[in-house]
C-alpha cells in the first residue's frame, strides 16, 4: 500500500523467517559480533508454528553451529537404531537390503526430531545472544532503496477484504537492515519477488517441488520401535506420479507418517491427499496403525530440484537461505542440515562485510560457500537423481540413480548435469487425455477426509482480511481451467481450500481460505500459474504443536 506513513526501525541484519536456516543465521552473527543488531521475523503465532518437516535430522549443520548442542539440551534425542526401504504391491512389500545403496543413504548418526521443536530451542539459544525474534508478524513488502533491497514491511493489520484499511488498521513498520536475509522456505512470496526483479534463476533449470503431507500417530506401544526409519516407495502411485512415504518411530509411542507426491504428475486428476489415505490401508501400514489414533496433520511443499536449479543466492542487499534457495537433498530427504549450514555461511558473509564497510554489497563470498563447499558437494551429487526419476520412472531411476551416486562418490558422473525440462504447472496434461481415478472413501479409523485431518493442524484465519490466495484473472479457473484440467486445484490442494461449486448461472470457483495450510501447492502446480499466495496477516495459519 503505497503512500502509508510508517515508523522504521534499523538493524544490521533483518531475517524473514524462524526456520532452522534463519535461526541458524541469528546465531551465528551473534556469535561473531555481540554488538550486532539482529532480528528474525516470524509469521507463526509462535516460532514452530509453521514448521513442518519428516524429520530424521543429519546433526552435521547443528554440530557446525552449537557443537554442544547435546549439553544445551536440544530436543534431538532419538538416534536411529534401524533402516529400512520397501518397494509396495497392493497387498505386499518387498525389502530392499541396504548393502547396494551408496553410503550417503545411511540413516546411522541421525535422529528422528520435530523440527518445530528443534527451532523452539533454537530460538531460545538466539535470544540467549540478544537476537530479537518477533513471532506473529508476517513481512508483507519488500523496501528498496534504489537498486537494493533496504528492508521489509512487517506487522500490517486491519485491512477489509478488498484491501482497504479499516477502523482498526495498523501499518505495521519497516525493519531496515545492512541485509536482509529471506528465510521464507518455499516458495516464499519475497523470495518470488526479489528472484524475479533480479533475474537469479537466469541459466538454472526450472524449481522442481514435491507435496508433502504428514500425520502424527500414537500406535499401541507393543507395535512401537524406537529409532526405527521406514521408507516405501511404489503402491499405490505406480506410474500416476513419482513420491513415496515415510515412517519413522519417535518418542512417547509416537510415530511420524508421511506421503510425498511429486508435482510434475501429467494426470490432473490425480488427488495427492486421497494417494495419502489409501496409503495407509496398505496392510503393512494399516497393521502399525491398527488401534492408534491420529493426533495431527499438516502438508507443505518441498523443494526437490537440487543442484541445477539453485538461483543465484545473492542479490543487492540481502540473501536466499535455505528452503527460499531449495537446498533439499532428494534421494536423502533431507534439506535441514543445509538450511543450517547455508544461515552460518550467510552470516558469516554478511558479517565480514559489515567489519569491512560494505553494508548492501552482493554478498559473493556466500554465494561462492555455498556451491563449493558442504551443501555444493552434498547436492551434487546427488543432482541427477530427480530428473533420473522423472524421466526414467521408478525401477529404472532406481537402478541408474543407485549407479550414479557411487560414482559421484569417486568425483565423477558418466551422466553429467541432466535437465529437469518442464516447470510442474507446465507438466499438467490436459484431462481428455487421462482418466479419472476411483478414490475409496475414507473410513474414519485409518483414512480421514481433508476438512477433518485440517482440523488437526490446529489453522484459524482471520475472516475479515483479505484473502491471501489471490487471483492474477478471476475467470481463468472456469473459463481456462476446468474445461481444459477439469480445474485441479479442486484436488491437487491438501486443504480443501479450492472448490468448484454449481449455482444457478453455472460453476463459480470458491477459495476457502480459512482452511489454507500454507503449503504453497496451488502456487506452483496451478496449470495457468494464475494464483499467487501472499502471507496473511501476522499469526493465521496452522498452529503446529510437534511437527
Amino acid at each position: 500500500m503505497s503512500g502509508i506513513e510508517r515508523e522504521a526501525m534499523e538493524y544490521d541484519v533483518v531475517i524473514v523467517g524462524a526456520g532452522p536456516a534463519g535461526l541458524s543465521a541469528a546465531i551465528r552473527l551473534k556469535q561473531l559480533d555481540a554488538d550486532l543488531n539482529v532480528v528474525v521475523l516470524e509469521k507463526g503465532s509462535e516460532v514452530g508454528a509453521h514448521i513442518l518437516s519428516g524429520a530424521v535430522l543429519d546433526p552435521v549443520g547443528l554440530d557446525a553451529l552449537i557443537p554442544d548442542w547435546k549439553d544445551r539440551g536440544a530436543p534431538i534425542k532419538v538416534e536411529v537404531t534401524r533402516d529400512n526401504f520397501y518397494m509396495l504391491g497392493q497387498a505386499g512389500q518387498i525389502r530392499v537390503p541396504n548393502w547396494p545403496m551408496p553410503p550417503l543413504m545411511n540413516n546411522h548418526g541421525n535422529y528422528i526430531v520435530s523440527m518445530a521443536n528443534v527451532c523452539r530451542w533454537m530460538a531460545e539459544q538466539a535470544e540467549a545472544l540478544g537476537v530479537e525474534i518477533f513471532p506473529g508478524m508476517a513481512a508483507s513488502e519488500l523496501v528498496y532503496d534504489g537498486s537494493r533491497v533496504k528492508g521489509v514491511v512487517a506487522g500490517e493489520f486491519g485491512k477489509n477484504p478488498d484491501g482497504t484499511p479499516s477502523d482498526a488498521y495498523e501499518p505495521g513498520m519497516e525493519l531496515h537492515g545492512k541485509y536482509v536475509f529471506l528465510s521464507e522456505g518455499v516458495r516464499g512470496s519475497l523470495s518470488k519477488e526479489v528472484m524475479a526483479k533480479y533475474d537469479l534463476s537466469k541459466g538454472k533449470e526450472p524449481q522442481k517441488f514435491g507435496l508433502g503431507m504428514k500425520e502424527i500417530w500414537e500406535i499401541d506401544p507393543e507395535k512401537h520401535r524406537e529409532g526405527t526409519v521406514t521408507h516405501t516407495m511404489g503402491w499405490p502411485l505406480g506410474k500416476n506420479a513419482g513420491g513415496g512415504s515415510f515412517i519413522y518411530h519417535f518418542e512417547n509411542n509416537q510415530v511420524l507418517i508421511g506421503f510425498v507426491v511429486h508435482l510434475n504428475y501429467e494426470n490432473p486428476h490425480l488427488y495427492p491427499y486421497m494417494e495419502f489415505q489409501r496409503f495407509k490401508h496398505h496392510p503393512m501400514v494399516a497393521e502399525l496403525l491398527e488401534g492408534g489414533k491420529r493426533v495431527a496433520y499438516g502438508a507443505r511443499a518441498i523443494s526437490e530440484g537440487g543442484w541445477q536449479s539453485i538461483p543465484k543466492v545473492v542479490f543487492p542487499g540481502g540473501a536466499l537461505l535455505g528452503c527460499s534457495a531449495g537446498l533439499v537433498n532428494v534421494p536423502r530427504i533431507k534439506g535441514n542440515h543445509n538450511a543450517m549450514l547455508s544461515g552460518k555461511v550467510a552470516a558469516e558473509a554478511a558479517h565480514e562485510a559489515i567489519k569491512a564497510g560494505r553494508e548492501g554489497d552482493e554478498l559473493t563470498a556466500y554465494e561462492t560457500e555455498l556451491r563449493e563447499g558442504p551443501v555444493g558437494r552434498d547436492l551434487k551429487k546427488v543432482r541427477n537423481v530427480k530428473p533420473m526419476w522423472s524421466r526414467y520412472g521408478l525401477t529404472a531411476s532406481l537402478a541408474l540413480g543407485g549407479l550414479d551416486m557411487w560414482t559421484n562418490t569417486l568425483g565423477f558422473s558418466a551422466f553429467g548435469t541432466m535437465a529437469h525440462g518442464k516447470s510442474d504447472a507446465e507438466a499438467t496434461g490436459k484431462a481428455a487425455d487421462h482418466k479419472p481415478i476411483d478414490y475409496p472413501k475414507p473410513d474414519g479409523k485409518l483414512s480421514f477426509d481433508r476438512l477433518t485431518n485440517v482440523a488437526y493442524s490446529f489453522t484459524n484465519h482471520e475472516e475479515s482480511q483479505p484473502a491471501h490466495l489471490t487471483l492474477r484473472d478471476a475467470s481463468v479457473p472456469i473459463k481456462v481451467n476446468l474445461p481444459t484440467y477439469a480445474e485441479p486445484a479442486q484436488r491437487y490442494c491438501p486443504a480443501g481450500v479450492y472448490e468448484v461449486v454449481e449455482k444457478d448461472n453455472g460453476p463459480e470457483f470458491v477459495i476457502n481460505f480459512q482452511n489454507c495450510v500454507h503449503c504453497k501447492t496451488c502456487d506452483i502446480k496451478d496449470p495457468s500459474q494464475n494464483i499467487h499466495w501472499v502471507t496473511p496477516q501476522g499469526g493465521d495459519g496452522p498452529n503446529y504443536p510437534n511437527m
